[in-house]
């Protein structure tokens, strides 16, 4: 079905209750690990729960339509997600990825797909010519845009473009943006990732990971692996999947709203040296981020005057929680330094921009003046605590 994108997070394609014959409107999450056969060499369609299941099933269609996939598979986490998806690759083979990339993909990377003979060219891949880092095995192109934490846009058109040049994969994690702002497919991807902890789950409850591909070759060889790895979704993780997708649209409107609100605060605060968000008219990637994306989403990273500053803002805020994570209802501030880059080695994240002085926030759906009010006291309270001394 040709539905609307609101309409496609309810419903998927279209309705499938076939499995369920009570009229439930919510669909039914089966809690089961095994499936009785009609007959020998006969199937219901589902076999064993590390295969399939329908909950986990119903959740990968609907991911599946909102980003205009030929299939998605929905993983226990987005590490477990990424982590099937170097499945892919051989011992030999040659990635070039991003160099700002969240520090938990820079880990696996470095620390797992290295010792599995996996090579890795990290680089600024909204900047440098990617085209001198291709090698004779290079297979893929891995990107984040935004990337996580600094706001960099890569341009996934032109990169598309090269890898089609150079018969490569082109993956896209599409965590920052959601479906909703953003559609790599349409843009040349051909793998997309997703931390469906973040945006699709929407109320900070439970893990998962999507990977959707647009190619029936690509499905069918990523179905052997999580199969095999056995890293699917749980049922009622799949079903509270499913909840959250409900509301992406009215969630991913709302927290644009307030992180645009909270973005025009931070740029007359004058302890706060840089913000970094893609919606800022006239930045470096603003033109391009427009051109790909159907907004600029909730996420933003800024800078402050000093390390003291940034670690006092962690403790003093009352409402914004300092947590990991983001893409829920709640508004929360990440330290990049110690949290989501802390395995990143300190050369590479200063390189980066992730000083002690950065710290990352995720707008919630909270009242945007509540949240500036809290930012504001935080400031204003390091002003008198600083005055003390």
């Amino acid at each position: 079905m040709n539905y609307g994108f609101a309409t496609k997070c309810i419903y998927g394609n279209g309705k499938d209750y076939d499995k369920d014959k009570t009229g439930a409107i919510s669909f039914p999450i089966y809690q089961t690990a095994t499936y009785a056969h009609p007959a020998v060499g006969e199937s219901t369609g589902f076999d064993y729960s590390r295969l399939q299941n329908p909950t986990r099933q119903q959740v990968e269609r609907v991911v599946a339509a909102l980003e205009g996939g030929v299939d998605a598979l929905a993983f226990a986490s987005g590490m477990a997600a990424i982590t099937a998806m170097m499945e892919l690759f051989q011992p030999g083979d040659h990635l070039i990825t991003d160099g700002d990339l969240y520090g938990g993909s820079i880990r696996l990377f470095d620390r797992v797909s290295e010792k599995n003979g996996i090579t890795f060219s990290h680089v600024d891949c909204s900047f440098v010519d990617i085209e001198s880092f291709i090698q004779k095995n290079t297979k893929a192109i891995f990107i984040e845009t935004p990337t996580n934490p600094m706001m960099n846009i890569i341009d996934i058109r032109k990169v598309s473009d090269i890898a089609k040049k150079h018969h490569l994969l082109l993956i896209v994690d599409n965590t920052f943006m959601s479906p909703y702002f953003q559609n790599p497919f349409e843009l040349g991807a051909d793998i997309i990732i997703h931390s469906g902890t973040k945006f699709l789950g929407g109320h900070n409850d439970t893990l998962s990971g999507f990977i959707v591909t647009n190619s029936q070759e690509l499905a069918d060889r990523l179905r052997f692996l999580i199969k095999t790895v056995g890293s699917g979704l749980a049922p009622f993780d799949s079903w509270l999947i499913l909840r959250g997708i409900k509301t992406l649209p009215i969630r991913m409107e709302k927290a644009q709203e307030n992180a645009k609100a909270v973005v025009e605060y931070l740029l007359k605060e004058p302890k706060v040296l840089n913000v970094y968000y893609p919606g800022i008219e006239g930045t470096k990637g603003y033109e391009i981020c427009r051109s790909q994306a159907r907004g600029f989403g909730s996420m933003l990273t800024f800078e402050v005057e000093s390390k003291e500053l940034a670690l006092h803002m962690l403790k003093s805020t009352k409402l914004i929680s300092f947590a990991e994570s983001l893409g829920g209802t709640e508004t929360l501030l990440t330290y990049p330094a110690t949290q989501t880059h802390a395995d990143v080695p300190e050369q590479i994240r200063i390189r980066n921009g992730i000083t002690d002085r950065v710290l990352r926030l995720s707008a919630g759906i909270e009242d945007k003046n509540d949240l500036i009010a809290d930012l504001e006291q935080a400031f204003s309270s390091f002003e008198k605590e600083y005055n003390k001394e």
